[in-house]
């Protein structure tokens, strides 16, 4: 195994558990427990973990983009549900932008039967998923390609996605909050997520039930700047009766 390849698995584990054991890497990988101790370093350099006695925890604070594929496997059913959902939102000949989060792959992924939709998108996962599909109009934003995030980022991509006018948006985000609003890791996804706010008639913030009350680094909007919310449980009474009073609809899965 790749010194990369062992280092994104260990990424993996750690945004499982939360923290990490040197000896147990060591044991399962097959390596030393000093090539442990090397990737440890390397993941702390690069903003993700923090190194303790004997391992590492998780940087819950980081504002560095994780690899699309451990984003991807982060409560797949929770997104799948709220995939189900927004299908049901869509109609044939919708004009649709979907930002690069892994749950507007599953959204793209869940609406392959409808016909003749305008999709607008910066990200490379959604081009390829879509790439097959006939009788729609596909448009990538072009922008700067981050390592590892399948998705496009810039201002070639803001501008792009602002030069349209779509009928609805969907976007996620890391954080949901009441006084915060919804927020992003870094100014480079936000950038974007923002013109995709201005870009559309109905904004839909697709967010799992995990992201309630959690605050990332850079804020995106307002909840008063989004329509629809739609998540994968009931959220409860207190965030219910926020949305009602700020006008949202939201749409959970039962």
């Amino acid at each position: 195994m790749l010194a990369a390849e062992r280092r994104n698995r260990i990424l993996e584990k750690v945004h499982e558990n939360k923290k990490v054991i040197v000896n147990e890497l060591s044991k399962e990988f097959d390596v030393s427990e000093e090539t442990i101790r090397r990737d440890l370093d390397k993941l702390e350099e690069d903003g993700h973990v923090i190194k303790s006695y004997g391992g590492a925890v998780l940087n819950e604070k980081s504002s560095i983009d994780l690899p699309f594929n451990i984003r991807w496997k982060s409560n797949p059913s929770g997104k799948q549900k709220i995939a189900d959902l927004i299908s049901d939102e869509i109609a044939d000949g919708d004009h649709i932008i979907l930002d690069a989060s892994t749950t507007a792959v599953f959204i793209a992924k869940n609406i392959k039967q409808k016909r003749h939709l305008t999709v607008i998108t910066n990200s490379i996962e959604i081009l390829l998923e879509l790439s097959d599909v006939s009788g729609w109009d596909i448009i990538a934003t072009g922008g700067l390609l981050k390592s590892g995030t399948m998705s496009l980022f810039g201002k070639k991509a803001a501008d792009s996605i602002s030069s349209y006018n779509a009928d609805k948006a969907f976007f996620s985000c890391k954080g949901i909050d009441l006084d915060k609003g919804a927020t992003d890791r870094n100014d480079d996804s936000v950038v974007v997520k923002q013109s995709i706010l201005s870009s559309a008639g109905k904004i839909y913030l697709a967010v799992d039930s995990t992201k309630f009350g959690k605050v990332a680094f850079s804020k995106i909007c307002s909840l008063s700047k989004v329509h629809v919310v739609v998540t994968d449980k009931k959220p409860d009474a207190a965030w219910l009766e926020a949305f009602e009073k700020m006008g949202i609809e939201c749409i959970y899965a039962e």
